[in-house]
């Protein structure tokens, strides 16, 4: 499976949306806390040109954000991009 990694923090609703779908759908992914770490952050804005969270990548495919992910998911491009 690809690597995935998700720029999010532990208080945010949208992030932990994100997650779940990640997590019924099993599976494993880097979570990235910008919550406390700065440079986390402009790491995010600077890989994803974008300034809210979460920011999800699947291989360096930039999906985007919670609604992306769901999105996707509808499409069934989620499936096709974590097929790799």
């Amino acid at each position: 499976m690809v690597d995935v990694v998700v720029y999010a923090n532990q208080s945010c609703p949208y992030c932990t949306r994100a997650r779940k779908l990640l997590d019924s759908k099993g599976v494993s992914y880097t979570l990235l806390d910008v919550g406390h770490d700065r440079s986390l952050w402009q790491q995010m804005e600077a890989r994803s040109g974008r300034h809210t969270i979460p920011q999800i990548f699947i291989g360096e495919h930039h999906v985007g954000g919670c609604d992306d992910l769901h999105a996707a998911d509808k499409t069934g491009e989620l499936d096709e991009l974590l097929k790799g």
